[in-house]
């Protein structure tokens, strides 16, 4: 759906003016989506923006784009040329060079930004964690004989780990790849969440893995593979999220509901 040119004007009942309130949700999460759904329920015109990582995203109750804005500067000029007002940061907490994009143009345009951000996942009790800040990190930790290894950490990293060829290891996409999969040893599963746990278990059985190694991604959408990992007594190997910069960040869509509510003067 093309994008309307023109700002969108929210009623303010019996108010003797109007509050010109567009906001911009930088999406691809369950969070982000989650969000749509209500701002489009209380009235509040949004627009929802895809990365275009996966080939069939989520259709949205909103208007809908995908693709990059081409940096802060192509998404400063999005932001004023749609005259957006307020900015909502939901994507991937892995994300980070969007976050950073997000804050500086926000910066630059004053609008006004939102950080929606998932809480991590944290070990509980019967959990054999070892953490690693980054990528580069856990490619190195898995250096020995080899194993049997669920890498869920999508397809942007895989390159990394074919210094350690010796591995065979199981790919949960949610796309069927397109391209050769760099890593000489491996099977792939197309599959998208949210997963159970009991798939989860079926899932590390049936196809032996020796060990996990995911990214710190956080919610609900994806820790089955962390419980039934636990439940079967296998380590994961867990990287760690890269620090978000410094802005204002809640973690529901009630608290970034309020938050435009209250900023808005919405009443919503």
């Amino acid at each position: 759906m093309p994008l309307s040119p023109q700002p969108m004007i929210v009623s303010q009942g019996a108010r003797s003016a109007s509050v010109i309130v567009k906001v911009l949700i930088l999406g691809g999460t369950t969070e982000a989506s989650a969000l749509a759904r209500v701002v489009a329920e209380s009235g509040i015109p949004a627009l929802f923006s895809y990365a275009g990582r996966v080939a069939s995203p989520r259709p949205q109750p909103v208007e809908t784009r995908v693709g990059g804005f081409g940096g802060v500067d192509g998404l400063a000029r999005f932001l004023a040329d749609n005259r957006v007002t307020h900015l909502v940061d939901a994507t991937h907490p892995f994300a980070s060079q969007m976050s950073h994009n997000a804050v500086a143009a926000a910066d630059r345009t004053g609008v006004r930004l939102m950080g929606l951000t998932r809480l991590p996942w944290t070990p509980v009790p019967g959990d054999q964690w070892q953490h690693v800040p980054d990528i580069e990190a856990a490619v190195d930790v898995v250096a020995g004989p080899a194993e049997r290894i669920m890498l869920a950490i999508g397809r942007m990293h895989l390159d990394a780990f074919t210094r350690q060829p010796q591995h065979h290891y199981l790919l949960r996409l949610v796309d069927t790849p397109q391209a050769a999969i760099p890593l000489p040893h491996h099977t792939v599963t197309v599959d998208r969440g949210p997963f159970t746990v009991d798939g989860d278990r079926a899932l590390l059985t049936t196809h032996g893995i020796d060990q996990v190694v995911c990214k710190n991604a956080g919610g609900t959408g994806a820790d089955a593979k962390l419980t039934a990992a636990r439940e079967l007594g296998l380590p994961v190997l867990m990287i760690d999220r890269p620090e978000p910069p410094p802005r204002q960040e809640v973690h529901t869509v009630d608290d970034v509901l309020a938050w435009l509510g209250h900023d808005a003067d919405l009443g919503v």
